[in-house]
């Protein structure tokens, strides 16, 4: 490479050659660049160690390839050169052969030319700076110290002397340090470790090698240091729960003591003692988490055997669905349907008409069969109780709260939950469910920390929330949201194919529990059909079960209401004046639809509470809203 042509400098052959070598030689890594073409014209011999290519590929290499993915910063650092003759920068990092980072230092100069002029650049490797700075200031303190060195070294000697045998056989760590913070020995097993050498610790501030950070990353400054507490107050100091760094960046948990040296009465440094507690430490705490975990399962398992007890004292069924009618086969089709996703159901129809079975039935045929499927009565919670009963709380977090309690999401996790009489929930808490649905994360009361579940809801409710919805008693989003597959269960009465099959189990169930031999005839069998059954299913297995205990003579005795009982006046009137003539069921549907109606108008359309109509017909609010929906009947 020719330089002074390059300058445009008239020069001999003898200080061209001096100057070709001086780029050669130049322990700086240097490059000769024309920006203007994008070339790297040469480069010198630390500039292809540094880089790792050899000389040919980089004088074929691309400026900008060289720094793929910095053009916007090269060209800035370039067109500063051209403007100032000299620039510098740390912003351009080049791309290594072997993908090494580079932490480098550009020095750009100008070098003017006929046409365009070249630029030169010298690379400087910062981190190989900062090595070589902090050498010589340690280099420095060797100097400056050397006259307390020597006296130092007089008395580390005289304890070396005397006690190396114990020093190299010792299974503990062992160093010394004199009254300036300054290694003086290390100990074979103490190098082992922290897997520096005793070379490299000796005659260097410890503290600032193996002590200066705390095990969470906080800041460790000399003054707070026990071991130079040692020499500074003279007393011993023992720490039982402290980090030492290892030379390759690992903590190892220690427990030490710093013990002061006096030289004729004066303290003159420190001897300190370690042992590695690092692996009994990682056993104490995972034997501190698996009693955590332990007692979590515990509590959890405790949690869930009380809550199937209590299922299992309110199941209905445990046989499974009864009937063969169209309704109940179409409502097992959509069971099969539905079961093997995760889909969100809402099963509604009246009282008693099975809808707890249903949800049984689709979490058994589901995938979370192995888990609890876990019932929520949403009536029966009180408003101030909402969020612990769904999401738990922890201790203190109310009065009344001693100890950490798992909500119904948390102890259905990986199974099935079930919202009983959902409709029921205050509009003011629906907003918190739906959170709860939409993220599968929830809070504890009275905890920060957020929970995550994974959770298959299943809904049921006896009222219309279409029409809760409009009224704006129940949120429209939290609706679609378990609305997403919809099974209907109807009345009893609607289906009466199978109240023999149904009364057939239920009175099975009830001779087997009573070792009774009764059966159920075909008279009994029709007169049950021919009943509306207001309170559904539920109704029917009470009344078998009254049947049983009233039963004479191995004959059940069926004692069912008088459903003409509600009947409007008129109508008793006419059965009054001919008791011979029977009523069909339309007549006596009519009848009992003109009473309600007569009922509604009496109490200003009101159905519940005191004045209402079902106060007035002496009937149960729920069953009077059984009714009006069944007769179709506007309120």
């Amino acid at each position: 490479m020719n330089i002074g042509l390059l300058q445009g400098a008239r020069i001999s052959a003898e200080e061209t050659a001096a100057r070709v070598a001086a780029f050669d030689f130049s322990i700086d890594a240097m490059l000769l660049v024309d920006p203007h073409a994008d070339a790297i014209l040469e480069a010198n011999a630390a500039a292809c160690t540094l880089l790792g290519y050899d000389r040919a590929a980089l004088r074929q290499m691309k400026l900008t390839a060289l720094h793929a993915g910095q053009i916007p910063a090269l060209i800035v650092f370039t067109q500063a050169v051209m403007a100032k003759g000299t620039y510098w920068t740390t912003s351009l990092k080049p791309r290594h052969a072997a993908d090494k980072g580079l932490t480098l230092e550009y020095a750009g100069s100008l070098i003017p030319r006929d046409g365009t002029p070249l630029m030169l650049l010298t690379l400087s490797d910062l981190e190989q700076r900062r090595k070589r700075g902090l050498d010589a200031v340690a280099e420095d303190h060797m100097r400056s110290g050397i006259a307390a060195w020597q006296r130092m070294e007089r008395v580390f000697r005289d304890i070396e002397r005397e006690n190396q045998l114990i020093l190299r056989a010792a299974g503990e760590g062992i160093y010394g340090v004199n009254s300036e913070g300054k290694t003086t020995f290390v100990n074979p097993a103490a190098e082992r470790m922290l897997g520096w050498s005793a070379e490299e610790l000796v005659g260097r501030d410890i503290h600032s090698i193996v002590h200066h950070t705390h095990h969470d990353g906080r800041h460790y400054p000399h003054e707070d240091c026990p071991i130079y507490a040692a020499f500074r107050d003279g007393a011993v100091h023992k720490v039982d729960d402290e980090v030492f760094w290892r030379k390759d960046g690992q903590p190892v948990w220690v427990e030490y003591t710093s013990t002061p040296i006096r030289d004729r009465g004066i303290v003159v440094g420190a001897v300190i003692v370690f042992h590695d507690v690092t692996e009994r430490r990682e056993s104490e705490e995972k034997l501190r988490a698996a009693l955590a975990e332990v007692d979590r399962l515990r509590e959890r398992l405790e949690q869930e055997n009380a809550y199937l007890q209590e299922e299992i004292r309110i199941e209905i069924s445990p046989h499974g669905i009864i009937g063969h009618s169209a309704a109940i086969q179409k409502t097992l089709r959509q069971v099969q349907l539905v079961a093997p996703t995760d889909a969100s159901v809402m099963i509604t129809g009246e009282s008693g008409t099975g809808k707890e079975l249903i949800a049984r039935a689709i979490h058994e045929a589901s995938g979370r069969r192995d888990r609890p499927l876990i019932r929520v009565n949403c009536a029966a919670i009180p408003r101030e109780l909402f969020e612990s009963e769904f999401f738990g709380h922890v201790k203190g977090a109310f009065t009344g709260a001693l100890r950490d309690r798992i909500g119904r999401f948390e102890l259905a996790d990986g199974g099935t939950l079930f919202l009983d009489e959902v409709g029921e929930i205050p509009l003011e808490l629906q907003g918190k469910l739906l959170r709860v649905l939409q993220e599968g994360h929830f809070e504890r009361v009275g905890e920060e920390s957020t929970r995550g579940v994974d959770v298959r809801v299943i809904a049921a409710t006896n009222r219309d929330l279409k029409q809760e919805v409009q009224r704006g008693r129940f949120r429209e989003d939290l609706y679609f949201r378990l609305n997403v597959f919809p099974v209907e269960t109807l009345p009893l009465r609607e289906r009466r194919d199978d109240i023999p099959l149904l009364a057939q189990h239920f009175l099975s169930k009830e001779t087997s529990e009573r070792k009774t031999g009764l059966r159920l005839l075909e008279a009994d069998a029709r007169r049950l059909s021919r009943y509306d059954w207001p309170g559904n299913v539920r109704e029917l297995q009470n009344v078998i079960e009254r049947a049983v205990i009233l039963s004479h003579n191995g004959r059940l005795r069926i004692d069912l209401p008088d459903q003409t009982t509600h009947a409007p006046v008129a109508a008793r009137d006419v059965a009054k004046e001919a008791s011979s003539v029977v009523l069909t069921d339309h007549e006596v549907r009519g009848y009992e639809r003109g009473n309600i109606i007569a009922a509604l108008k009496a109490s200003g359309g009101k159905v519940f509470g005191r004045g209402g109509a079902a106060e007035l017909m002496d009937m149960k609010p729920t069953t009077l809203a059984s009714r009006i929906k069944a007769l179709k009947i506007e309120v």
